[in-house]
């Protein structure tokens, strides 16, 4: 089941960003006060961002951030998924294509983004079986 984040999930959302954010799936680390203020705008309803939960049978298996905005280059809305996160135990049990197709559904006619870090080979994997193709260019962050 995938649902909208909620209060109660703030403290096991904020340890599952600690292991996510301290892997090799991403570069920068976070911080305590931006995983908080990602869960407190997800629970919040912030226009810009949203959270949800993947759980079966009251067991959280991990959550989704998608950010809202809009591409000129692509002449369309925008959802960009910024960060999908799978306990160990549930990776590999078709829970990404899940989110995917649920936001496809959820935005239709909108572009979907996603970043990976190219040495994330499983993720990769899993995000072009599910139709994202590479940008051939640079991102810069400041």
């Amino acid at each position: 089941m995938i649902r909208k984040m909620m209060p109660e999930d703030r403290q096991q959302v904020t340890d599952m960003m600690r292991g996510f954010y301290a892997s090799p799936a991403v570069h920068t680390n976070g911080s305590e006060e931006i995983f908080l203020s990602d869960v407190e705008n997800c629970i919040n309803d912030c226009p810009f961002l949203e959270g949800y939960i993947f759980e079966e049978e009251g067991e959280i298996q991990g959550y989704g951030m998608i950010a809202k905005s809009f591409s000129t280059e692509f002449g369309k809305p925008c959802i960009w998924i910024e960060d999908i996160f799978l306990k160990e135990e549930y990776r590999g049990k078709g829970i990404a294509p899940e989110f995917f197709a649920l936001l496809e559904k959820t935005y239709p006619g909108h572009l979907f983004r996603i970043e990976a870090e190219e040495e994330n080979e499983r993720a990769v994997k899993v995000y072009k079986k599910a139709g994202f193709r590479v940008l051939p260019y640079l991102e810069l962050v400041k």
